[in-house]
């Protein structure tokens, strides 16, 4: 999730486009998605949205064409082309689990770079509004927990607090109006 936003912000930043937090992080953690079914998948919103879906591509790809193709290394990018796995080992890497001290730092050093940005650029604050998009955050609570080293336990419950708020912050909303009608 947090190489997600980074690279969603790095995009958004070089194409001078702005976009949903909650959405980008609810990407990130959708399972493997090949690079060709990534592409039919966004042809229509390229064709909508254009560069403004940038972003969200990148979102969905990065769990997959950065995250995967580093740790575990074998994945099939161009499916249903051929059937190939692809993935650092290929270019002589040893294999990295997930359980490895070198995949652990770096992702504890994605979390901690990803929050000072969401910090100095007041992305954090999205999670506390009532906007209803917000919901889309209950897919990344269902899958946050899932192998989880012990060593990432932090960064994994302070997404999990982050989404839950955001999602009671929705509720409560939700709540509000009905009681008001």
């Amino acid at each position: 999730m947090s190489l997600a936003y980074l690279l969603a912000k790095v995009s958004g930043k070089l194409f001078k486009v702005r976009f949903n937090v909650p959405v980008i992080l609810a990407l990130s953690v959708i399972p493997d998605i090949d690079i060709i079914i990534g592409l039919l998948i966004f042809i229509p919103f390229f064709m909508l949205y254009r560069r403004k879906a940038i972003p969200y591509f990148v979102a969905l790809l990065s769990h997959s064409l950065i995250a995967d193709f580093l740790v575990g290394g074998q994945l099939q990018l161009l499916w249903p082309i051929t059937a190939h796995e692809f993935g650092i080992t290929e270019l002589g890497f040893p294999y990295i689990n997930i359980y490895n001290p070198i995949n652990i730092a770096l992702e504890f050093a994605l979390f901690v770079i990803a929050i000072i940005v969401m910090l100095k650029t007041r992305d954090l604050f999205h999670f506390f509004r009532n906007s209803r998009i917000a919901l889309v955050l209950a897919i990344p609570v269902f899958t946050i927990l899932l192998y989880v080293p012990i060593a990432l336990i932090i960064p994994h419950v302070f997404y999990l607090i982050l989404f839950s708020i955001s999602n009671l912050v929705v509720i409560k909303g939700f709540v509000k109006n009905s009681i008001q009608y």
